[in-house]
């Protein structure tokens, strides 16, 4: 049940609720009206009447339909994340189109998204309902807090202990773990990066009707080798594969010289793909392996984490003020598992002086 108590002079989270169901924009407010902290303050049946929506009533959160005749979602969170950036979550159906747009949006800016069926019908409505209040509670918070200075800072964290690699540390593997604010993210490091001598395994928090298709993206975006990693899958050099979602990936080293991808699942991992299994079986093999940890909620990677930089691996984690989330970055920093902590362009940038590129490549 939602705790309604709020304390005196708290600021509601308002609230501005994009559909072009009529039937839906009812739910969703259905959904809210029992939070005494959230404020539905608008509805649009459409992206243009959003995007005007936007500039006069200014809410915290906005949630967006991914599919709307005219122009769809991706097109209104770019427009309103250029003109009036806040967070953006997406409602998105389990379709492939559905799918395939809100990684668009994603990568567009939207911070999150919530899965639905096609048909309400269908709608696990307390599931729903008890993530819409999670997000927009998250987000709404995060946002209010930024508008008014009062957001915590992130502090300056010195990386000590841990010694830092040369250039002439050449990986053998790379394995990548993002959550929150990752499609976005991951596209930018692959593009930084460009085409290494070595293969690339990434595990980013997602659901499994999702990864295919951010596989796809990826690769249509960069113009890179990216493809959504399959059980049996030999890891070659240039290769760039997606964790499905919904399972844990694994790396082992079947034949002498020879990587290949194993899907099961960890029944004491939280999330699946786990950062933390991948980076863990990474940990096992006699590989030099690199491994990036990206924004994320939580502190997936850390352990991971610790047993890559036991067996004498880099890890390098984005610095947690580019995040859109900090807490994996920050979790894995605090633990004392970090050799670096770089920007994303900096991280590409080392990647391709520890592979010997000098120059950007693709092909």
């Amino acid at each position: 049940m939602i705790n309604s108590s709020v304390k005196a002079g708290h600021v509601k989270i308002k609230v501005l609720v994009t559909d072009d169901s009529a039937f839906m924009r009812t739910a969703v407010r259905m959904m809210l009206k029992d939070d005494a902290g959230i404020d539905v303050i608008g509805e649009a049946r459409d992206a243009l009447t959003a995007i005007q929506m936007v500039e006069t009533l200014n809410p915290d959160v906005i949630t967006m339909d991914v599919d709307m005749p005219g122009m769809d979602g991706v097109m209104a969170t770019q427009i309103i994340m250029e003109r009036f950036p806040r967070p953006i979550i997406m409602l998105s159906s389990l379709t492939d189109r559905g799918s395939e747009t809100t990684i668009q949006a994603l990568a567009a800016g939207a911070v999150d998204f919530i899965p639905k069926k096609s048909s309400f019908v269908q709608l696990d409505i307390a599931q729903i309902s008890s993530e819409l209040h999670k997000k927009i509670r998250f987000w709404g918070e995060r946002h209010l807090k930024a508008a008014t200075g009062t957001g915590k800072t992130v502090p300056d964290r010195a990386v000590k202990g841990l010694r830092h690699f040369s250039n002439e540390f050449q990986p053998e593997l790379v394995v990548i773990g993002a959550s929150t604010g990752g499609p976005a993210i991951l596209s930018k490091l692959l593009s930084s990066m460009g085409r290494l001598t070595c293969p690339v395994v990434i595990a980013q928090h997602m659901p499994s009707t999702f990864t295919e298709g951010f596989a796809r993206h990826l690769s249509m975006d960069t113009g890179l080798n990216v493809v959504h990693a399959s059980d049996g899958l030999e890891l070659l050099p240039g290769v760039i594969a997606v964790c499905p979602g919904g399972v844990d990936t694994t790396v082992s080293e079947s034949l002498p010289g020879r990587l290949h991808i194993c899907l099961t699942r960890n029944s004491a991992a939280l999330i699946h793909p786990s950062v933390n299994v991948l980076f863990a079986s990474a940990a096992r093999l006699n590989r030099k392996t690199a491994a990036i940890i990206l924004t994320g909620m939580g502190s997936d990677g850390t352990i991971g984490a610790q047993a890559l930089v036991g067996n004498g691996c880099p890890v390098l984690v984005q610095e947690p003020g580019e995040c859109t989330v900090d807490g994996m970055p920050s979790s894995a920093i605090e633990g004392g598992h970090v050799n670096e902590v770089l920007p994303v362009d900096g991280i590409g940038r080392q990647l391709r002086k520890w592979a010997g590129v000098s120059e950007l490549q693709y092909n």
